[in-house]
């Protein structure tokens, strides 16, 4: 997820806790969560894992409340749960490639090496590092990569490049 939707989203979080009574600790901590998830993004991503934890158990507390709609605060946790597996590979690469999180398989690690090598790659070109793996899969794997926004597409058709973001 990339800086703006995380700040679309903190924005959401404050409009629903607006809703909440004035003097309930829980409208103010879970807006010190998201805030602390949105400064994290950029100065420390591995303390962001920790702070989904928080959030998740605050919108449980505040599902039982009653004070706004039960689905209202399910689509928002639903777009934290989002932001978790978005950054999982993230804070795989801030660990040292170490984490509880889902890990890159080899062959996406592989292309992002190649990739840190070479400014830019076309499918076709990786293809010849990687010969036991068809262009379709070259291309997924792409995909998969460009989905984490870990690289970046450049140009159209014949002439698309790929890059590390």
């Amino acid at each position: 997820m990339n800086k703006e939707n995380l700040i679309e989203l903190t924005n959401k979080l404050y409009k629903l806790t607006l809703l909440f009574p004035k003097k309930e600790p829980l409208r103010y901590k879970m807006r010190e969560v998201a805030d602390e998830i949105l400064a994290n993004l950029v100065s420390n991503p591995s303390k962001i894992k920790k702070n989904l934890e928080i959030i998740k158990s605050y919108f449980e507390v505040a599902r039982w409340q009653n004070w706004v709609s039960y689905f209202d605060i399910l689509e928002i946790e639903e777009e934290y749960d989002k932001i978790e597996s978005g950054f999982e590979p993230e804070l795989a690469k801030v660990n040292g490639g170490q984490s509880s999180a889902r890990i890159l398989d080899s062959r996406k690690e592989k292309i992002l090496g190649i990739l840190k090598e070479k400014e830019k790659i076309q499918v076709g070109e990786l293809k010849e590092f990687l010969p036991d793996v068809s262009k379709r899969t070259l291309r997924r794997d792409f995909d998969q990569l460009l989905k984490l926004e870990l690289v970046e597409r450049i140009g159209e058709r014949n002439d698309t490049f790929y890059k590390l973001k």
